[in-house]
């Protein structure tokens, strides 16, 4: 079965196609028009580089030492000593779908012709893609300085024959796993140890797939909040489209929109018309405004990946048709930092909510269900220390949700001397997703016994479907077992998407 096809220009990668490619489900490909670009680009770095100006990152010195003159005959020394000295990562490594995910991101932004990379450098990336040739790249060391150097540098040492590298999933030496992929290692000329280490690509590798994960933690955040309010026999009013139109936030509509959706056709509210509860708590009929507010987070964090992913992010730039290579700043990561922080306050929203809403459906005063859900509490402690763990989770992800982004530690003896933390930014942002989804994987198994409890009416089509699907994988609990096991569960429902997609092809038909 052949691959999809990704045609790398440097200008219209999307968020979906690196995930494709992360996941080792597509083939790379290098655009006519990039191959151009390149060409163009690096001629004019070569006229410069046998010239006799002084032009940084050709032939001088790098950081602090700009100002430090190289000998032509050192210019292939200056560029690998640059690689090596860089490598400089400690940590595990990215995950192999992370790595593959900066890879390309590298590559793309050498397309773009601003870098001065030679084709036969960027076609031995775009062929370690296709042939999964994945650097081993320690996940901390940057700064988001002059953007992401300690884990470019890991990437760039594969380029040259040195560090490590997973080769189909193996890990080995670099040099070894280039030899069975049928590849050879380059020798880096002028600038191009600069154009394979200046850059965002590692924060946005990371930044991207937690994106793309809190967009779908998103809509799982809305189903978990359906279900737990039909157990708990929730009012539906709360979503009618009259009361988030005259306060038109997108965000707070589009979680109005998708409630009302899966709670449609609901069985359980006709039980409850003429009941005596006047209001619900916050942390059901809030769920609009508090998962919309979320979801305007994480879609000003998807507006900057967009923009970043697709930018030239080197330094110097090389211009083409001005004929001149100018160094800048577009290498800083502030506007990455402030984005992933921005994402992991909205998933940390999602995450406190549904606690909340677990404390509801375990707390009997509360709920007028059985004690944290089971029949015979005392001896069984049902859903006791679930809830514990969704707080604990919390707890840490509050912590978390700290921005990076206002932290800045100068570097290079003061030349870097305001930095953007955007690596630190993209690992919490990482962090946050993952216990944000326990949080709702927890949330869903409480709710689907709630929902037990209401003798087989039955709930939104929506909100039904998904307690159906987790009801094929997961048992009701009549007495305690490892509640650790059907999180597990429920948390890979999440992870394949089959949850998202019961509930959404429900609520549609």
């Amino acid at each position: 079965m052949s691959k999809t096809r990704v045609l790398i220009d440097g200008d219209t990668l999307r968020l979906e196609e690196i995930l494709l490619v992360a996941r080792n489900e597509a083939e790379v490909e290098l655009a006519p028009s990039a191959r151009e670009r390149v060409a163009a680009a690096r001629k004019l770095v070569d006229r410069i580089a046998a010239g006799d100006v002084p032009t940084y990152g050709i032939n001088t010195g790098f950081g602090t030492l700009a100002e430090v003159r190289i000998d032509k005959k050192d210019l292939r020394d200056l560029q690998r000593n640059l690689i090596l000295s860089h490598a400089a990562g400690v940590g595990a490594p990215l995950s192999i779908p992370e790595a593959r995910a900066l890879l390309l991101l590298r590559c793309n932004v050498l397309a773009k012709g601003y870098s001065g990379i030679r084709l036969e450098t960027l076609e031995l990336a775009l062929k370690m893609l296709n042939r999964d040739v994945v650097p081993v790249v320690p996940e901390r060391g940057s700064v988001g300085a002059s953007g992401d150097l300690a884990p470019l540098a890991h990437l760039a040492l594969v380029f040259i024959g040195e560090g490590e590298a997973f080769y189909r999933g193996e890990r080995m030496r670099a040099r070894a796993a280039l030899e069975r992929a049928g590849l050879a290692p380059v020798v880096l000329e002028a600038k191009e140890g600069l154009a394979l280490v200046n850059g965002t690509q590692a924060m946005c590798a990371v930044g991207s797939l937690v994106q793309l994960r809190a967009e779908m933690l998103a809509d799982v955040a809305d189903i978990a909040g359906a279900m737990t309010l039909e157990g708990l026999l929730g009012s539906h009013k709360p979503f009618i489209p009259e009361i988030h139109d005259v306060r038109p936030h997108s965000g707070q509509r589009q979680a109005a929109a998708h409630l009302r959706q899966l709670l449609a056709g609901s069985a359980l509210v006709e039980t409850h018309v003429h009941c005596s509860k006047v209001q619900d708590p916050y942390s059901l009929r809030c769920m609009p405004q508090v998962h919309g507010a979320a979801r305007d987070a994480i879609a000003f964090s998807r507006r900057q990946l967009e923009v970043e992913v697709n930018s030239a992010t080197d330094n110097p730039l090389v211009f083409v048709d001005g004929e001149k290579i100018v160094s800048g700043g577009n290498f800083h990561g502030q506007p990455i930092s402030l984005a992933l922080d921005v994402l992991a306050i909205g998933l940390t929203q999602l995450s406190a909510i549904s606690e909340r809403r677990m404390e509801q459906l375990v707390n009997p005063s509360l709920s007028g269900l059985p004690p944290f859900l089971t029949k015979n509490s005392g001896l069984n402690s049902g859903y006791m220390i679930a809830q514990v763990t969704s707080a604990a989770l919390v707890a840490e992800s509050r912590i978390l949700a700290h921005p990076a982004s206002v932290d800045s530690i100068p570097s290079s003896a003061g030349r870097e001397d305001h930095v953007s933390m955007g690596m630190t930014a993209a690992l919490k942002a990482r962090q946050v997703a993952e216990m944000t989804r326990s949080c709702l994987a927890i949330e869903i198994l409480a709710a689907a016994q709630a929902l037990d409890f209401r003798n087989g009416i039955k709930a939104g089509r929506g909100a039904q479907a998904a307690y159906e699907l987790v009801r094929q994988h997961v048992p009701h609990m009549d007495k305690d077992r490892e509640l650790h096991v059907d999180i597990e569960r429920v948390q890979a429902l999440i992870d394949s998407g089959e949850l998202i997609a019961a509930a959404r092809n429900a609520a549609a038909g």
